[in-house]
């Protein structure tokens, strides 16, 4: 029943999403997704199909964190790891996390950025989940699961509420991945 339910959810929650051409930039069809986090029943209903995707998933496995990433991923990753009873933790951008930290590269459109986390996180061999908005080219995704891995833990699965289908990103990632709402399959150029 999980996979019609999450299927049943994907679809309304689909529906609120608002579409802009041409941002942030010409050729771009940007998918908001932000309207969900407005309507509380639709924020339950989000954290709901990830839920029951991972419970069956991974029925059996201790999932020990939710890995969020900066900003996006801190929006829903919190609220899930509440919901599974597992702790959360952030990945940010360089420069916003004291003490010893981990940092990683990664490609951007308009040059290279850092993520970064702290050494103490997460403690070897915890099971993790790694969870953003959106899954494009795989460049930030792939620099999270770096750094998890420099943290000596597993990645169970990237978990994404979109995915632009066209770009591979998940062909980039060190784990199985899990899209909630069908992406794009191409771009609008």
């Amino acid at each position: 029943m999980s996979n019609k339910e999450i299927s049943q959810i994907a679809t309304e929650l689909k529906s609120a999403l608002h579409q802009y051409p041409n941002f942030p930039a010409e050729g771009i069809l940007f998918e908001d997704f932000l309207p969900i986090f407005r309507d509380p029943q639709l924020f339950n209903k989000l954290v709901k199909a990830f839920k029951l995707h991972l419970e069956t998933k991974f029925a059996g496995q201790t999932i020990d964190y939710i890995v969020g990433l900066e900003s996006r991923g801190f929006l829903f990753g919190p609220t899930l790891a509440l919901a599974i009873d597992a702790g959360f933790i952030p990945i940010r951008k360089q420069g916003k996390l004291p003490g010893k930290l981990y940092k990683v590269g990664y490609s951007k459109e308009y040059g290279e950025d850092f993520f970064e986390i702290q050494t103490e996180s997460i403690p070897a061999g915890s099971n993790i989940i790694i969870v953003d908005d959106i899954l494009a080219t795989g460049g930030s995704a792939k620099a999270a699961g770096e750094l998890v891995k420099l943290c000596n833990a597993n990645i169970l699965e990237f978990n994404f509420v979109m995915e632009l289908d066209f770009l591979k990103g998940r062909d980039k990632l060190q784990a199985d991945t899990f899209t909630l709402l069908s992406g794009q399959t191409e771009s609008l150029k």
